[in-house]
């Protein structure tokens, strides 16, 4: 008789504890949704300078979670009325940098696309979207430098038709005509069968291709450094993101980056000379 009231136990044990996670999950799920949402609401507010709609947002996100309640007031606040903020419109496609109800600065912008790409050999799906909430400038970077991630090499891949493949350092890469591809300390370079090198080039749009593919250098490489195409300051985001100048000035006013803010050149530099650290910077 023991031991199956043991097993029922056992079992109740299990359920209760499966309960459990599933009712954390959830919170989990809400909180993350509460984050989103007020940190997107919480922007338009901050435009439009409307601290009494800001704390009625802050009552109407109240739940019966005290996990979601934490989370919601541990998310940042209006910024002291003494200090400028950078405001991001992505349906106006428009940047200001404000001071309570002035606009000390205004440009227009290029911002995400919102395009989707495939990662090929995979089923993993990238979304070019410009960040929506609270971020602030954590670095300015003169003469920044693009470190291309591997979805820029799977684009221009599929955009010009051709192959893809890595190339790893101390694995030269075999090459039709006998010679191969390879990296010499920092460079990557192509030995012909004679033993010839010939130091390799690349730039946006003109990636190294061998035998009809597109090669993808390793990091740290100088093949992997585009410069330019950044303009000629950043102002650092967190997470890969960041405002910057272009070396496509057509491109501004335009929904056609991968994420970042891009400003004309002359504009970026004013909020370079400008825009100091820690500026919080509320993106809708």
């Amino acid at each position: 008789m023991l031991r199956p009231r043991t097993g029922l136990a056992r079992l109740d044990g299990l359920l209760v504890v499966a309960l459990v996670g599933l009712l954390a999950a959830t919170a989990v799920l809400a909180v993350s949704t509460a984050r989103v949402r007020y940190a997107r609401d919480m922007a338009r507010v901050v435009f439009n300078d409307n601290t009494e709609a800001l704390e009625q947002l802050r009552a109407a996100a109240e739940v019966e979670q005290d996990s979601v309640r934490s989370a919601i007031s541990a998310l940042p606040t209006l910024p002291p009325p003494n200090q400028p903020i950078l405001v991001i419109s992505l349906a106006d496609l428009r940047l200001w940098y404000r001071l309570r109800d002035s606009v000390l600065f205004t440009a227009p912008i290029a911002a995400g696309s919102g395009k989707e790409l495939v990662v090929r050999g995979t089923s993993r799906i990238l979304r070019f979207e410009t960040p929506r909430g609270r971020l602030r400038v954590e670095r300015l970077d003169s003469a920044p430098v693009w470190i291309p991630p591997d979805w820029h090499y799977i684009e221009q891949a599929n955009k010009r038709g051709l192959g893809l493949v890595h190339l790893q350092r101390g694995s030269p890469l075999p090459l039709r005509d006998g010679g191969t591809l390879q990296v010499d300390g920092n460079d990557v370079v192509r030995r012909t069968p004679d033993g010839t090198i010939h130091l390799q080039t690349a730039a946006d749009g003109r990636e190294i291709v061998a035998d009809g593919a597109i090669v993808i250098p390793p990091f740290g490489t100088n093949q992997r450094k585009y410069l330019g195409v950044l303009g000629d300051f950043r102002l650092y985001l967190g997470d890969g993101y960041g405002i910057h100048g272009t070396n496509v000035p057509s491109s501004i006013g335009h929904a056609v980056t991968h994420g970042c803010i891009r400003l004309r050149n002359q504009d970026i530099a004013t909020l370079y000379h400008t825009v100091p650290l820690g500026t919080p910077v509320y993106i809708y």
